[in-house]
Protein backbone atom coordinates (compact mmCIF):
# COMPACT_ATOMS: atom_id res chain seq x y z
CA UNK A 1 0.00 0.00 0.00
CA UNK A 2 1.21 3.43 -0.91
CA UNK A 3 0.96 6.79 -0.06
CA UNK A 4 0.63 10.22 -1.78
CA UNK A 5 1.30 12.88 0.10
CA UNK A 6 0.50 16.38 -1.34
CA UNK A 7 1.71 19.80 -0.09
CA UNK A 8 1.21 23.39 -0.24
CA UNK A 9 3.88 25.34 -1.13
CA UNK A 10 4.28 28.60 0.66
CA UNK A 11 5.41 31.44 -0.86
CA UNK A 12 5.75 32.11 -4.83
CA UNK A 13 7.05 28.97 -5.90
CA UNK A 14 5.79 27.81 -9.03
CA UNK A 15 4.85 24.02 -8.66
CA UNK A 16 3.85 21.88 -11.76
CA UNK A 17 0.10 20.96 -11.67
CA UNK A 18 -0.93 23.88 -9.23
CA UNK A 19 -4.07 25.80 -9.58
CA UNK A 20 -4.50 29.38 -8.15
CA UNK A 21 -7.76 29.45 -5.95
CA UNK A 22 -9.56 32.76 -7.39
CA UNK A 23 -7.60 33.25 -10.43
CA UNK A 24 -8.87 32.26 -13.88
CA UNK A 25 -11.59 33.62 -16.51
CA UNK A 26 -14.01 34.80 -13.21
CA UNK A 27 -11.24 36.42 -11.26
CA UNK A 28 -11.24 39.64 -13.16
CA UNK A 29 -14.66 39.69 -13.53
CA UNK A 30 -14.84 40.14 -9.98
CA UNK A 31 -12.73 42.40 -9.68
CA UNK A 32 -14.71 44.86 -12.31
CA UNK A 33 -17.98 44.35 -10.68
CA UNK A 34 -16.76 45.12 -6.87
CA UNK A 35 -14.82 48.21 -8.34
CA UNK A 36 -18.22 49.08 -10.59
CA UNK A 37 -20.04 49.24 -7.23
CA UNK A 38 -17.95 50.60 -5.38
CA UNK A 39 -17.64 53.64 -7.76
CA UNK A 40 -21.58 53.66 -7.82
CA UNK A 41 -21.81 54.12 -4.31
CA UNK A 42 -19.53 56.96 -4.65
CA UNK A 43 -21.99 58.36 -7.09
CA UNK A 44 -24.57 57.87 -4.93
CA UNK A 45 -22.69 59.88 -2.42
CA UNK A 46 -22.22 62.46 -4.51
CA UNK A 47 -25.39 62.99 -5.87
CA UNK A 48 -26.68 63.15 -2.59
CA UNK A 49 -25.63 66.83 -1.74
CA UNK A 50 -26.95 67.32 -5.57
CA UNK A 51 -30.27 66.15 -4.03
CA UNK A 52 -30.54 68.53 -1.81
CA UNK A 53 -28.88 71.46 -3.93
CA UNK A 54 -30.21 71.15 -7.39
CA UNK A 55 -33.51 70.55 -9.32
CA UNK A 56 -31.66 67.96 -10.94
CA UNK A 57 -30.29 65.80 -8.66
CA UNK A 58 -33.27 63.56 -7.91
CA UNK A 59 -32.68 62.29 -11.00
CA UNK A 60 -28.98 61.79 -10.71
CA UNK A 61 -29.91 60.22 -7.59
CA UNK A 62 -32.75 58.08 -8.75
CA UNK A 63 -30.28 56.63 -11.83
CA UNK A 64 -27.68 55.97 -9.30
CA UNK A 65 -29.54 54.00 -7.53
CA UNK A 66 -30.81 51.74 -10.33
CA UNK A 67 -27.11 51.75 -11.57
CA UNK A 68 -25.78 50.93 -7.68
CA UNK A 69 -28.45 48.17 -7.68
CA UNK A 70 -27.57 46.76 -10.68
CA UNK A 71 -23.75 46.57 -10.10
CA UNK A 72 -24.48 44.72 -6.90
CA UNK A 73 -26.33 42.11 -9.03
CA UNK A 74 -23.36 41.70 -11.34
CA UNK A 75 -21.37 41.29 -8.07
CA UNK A 76 -23.14 38.68 -6.63
CA UNK A 77 -23.20 36.99 -10.15
CA UNK A 78 -19.32 37.56 -10.35
CA UNK A 79 -18.79 35.70 -7.09
CA UNK A 80 -21.34 32.50 -7.83
CA UNK A 81 -19.40 31.99 -11.03
CA UNK A 82 -16.01 32.42 -9.55
CA UNK A 83 -16.39 29.90 -6.80
CA UNK A 84 -19.46 27.03 -8.61
CA UNK A 85 -17.35 26.98 -12.25
CA UNK A 86 -14.46 29.25 -11.68
CA UNK A 87 -13.49 26.71 -8.39
CA UNK A 88 -12.67 29.52 -6.13
CA UNK A 89 -13.56 29.77 -2.10
CA UNK A 90 -17.51 30.39 -1.25
CA UNK A 91 -16.80 33.54 1.18
CA UNK A 92 -16.96 36.52 -1.83
CA UNK A 93 -20.66 35.23 -2.40
CA UNK A 94 -21.34 35.56 1.10
CA UNK A 95 -20.21 38.72 0.81
CA UNK A 96 -21.79 40.08 -2.15
CA UNK A 97 -25.21 38.21 -1.39
CA UNK A 98 -24.55 40.36 1.94
CA UNK A 99 -23.98 43.90 -0.28
CA UNK A 100 -27.24 42.96 -2.32
CA UNK A 101 -29.34 42.57 1.06
CA UNK A 102 -27.92 46.25 1.70
CA UNK A 103 -28.67 47.63 -1.15
CA UNK A 104 -32.34 46.02 -0.77
CA UNK A 105 -32.29 47.82 2.28
CA UNK A 106 -31.09 51.29 0.85
CA UNK A 107 -33.63 51.05 -1.96
CA UNK A 108 -36.70 50.86 0.63
CA UNK A 109 -35.23 53.43 2.92
CA UNK A 110 -34.60 55.93 0.17
CA UNK A 111 -37.90 55.26 -1.72
CA UNK A 112 -39.70 55.75 1.95
CA UNK A 113 -37.72 58.90 2.37
CA UNK A 114 -36.07 58.20 5.60
CA UNK A 115 -32.73 59.64 5.55
CA UNK A 116 -31.85 58.92 9.49
CA UNK A 117 -31.14 55.50 8.53
CA UNK A 118 -30.68 55.72 4.56
CA UNK A 119 -27.34 58.12 4.57
CA UNK A 120 -25.18 56.19 7.47
CA UNK A 121 -26.19 52.45 6.05
CA UNK A 122 -24.96 54.53 2.60
CA UNK A 123 -21.33 55.38 4.50
CA UNK A 124 -21.43 52.44 6.05
CA UNK A 125 -22.10 50.36 2.35
CA UNK A 126 -19.49 52.23 0.84
CA UNK A 127 -16.70 51.44 3.41
CA UNK A 128 -17.18 48.01 3.18
CA UNK A 129 -17.04 47.93 -0.63
CA UNK A 130 -14.13 49.99 -0.16
CA UNK A 131 -12.55 47.15 2.01
CA UNK A 132 -14.30 44.87 0.12
CA UNK A 133 -12.46 45.66 -3.33
CA UNK A 134 -8.97 46.17 -1.42
CA UNK A 135 -9.35 42.71 -0.32
CA UNK A 136 -10.15 41.46 -3.88
CA UNK A 137 -7.22 43.72 -5.09
CA UNK A 138 -4.52 42.87 -2.48
CA UNK A 139 -4.85 40.01 -0.95
CA UNK A 140 -2.27 37.19 -2.90
CA UNK A 141 -4.13 34.05 -3.69
CA UNK A 142 -3.69 30.58 -2.14
CA UNK A 143 -1.84 28.12 -3.68
CA UNK A 144 -3.28 24.52 -4.09
CA UNK A 145 -1.24 21.52 -5.79
CA UNK A 146 -2.84 19.11 -7.71
CA UNK A 147 -1.38 15.88 -8.20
Amino acid sequence: MSTHVTATPVGPTEVPGEVREGSGRFARFVQVSIALQTLSIFFQASTAGLLLATSYGETLHGVGARVMYGASMLYLLAAVLAWRPGGGSARPTLYASGFLVLASVQVVLGIAHVPTYHVPLGVLMFGLSVLDLGRVLLVRPRVRVTG
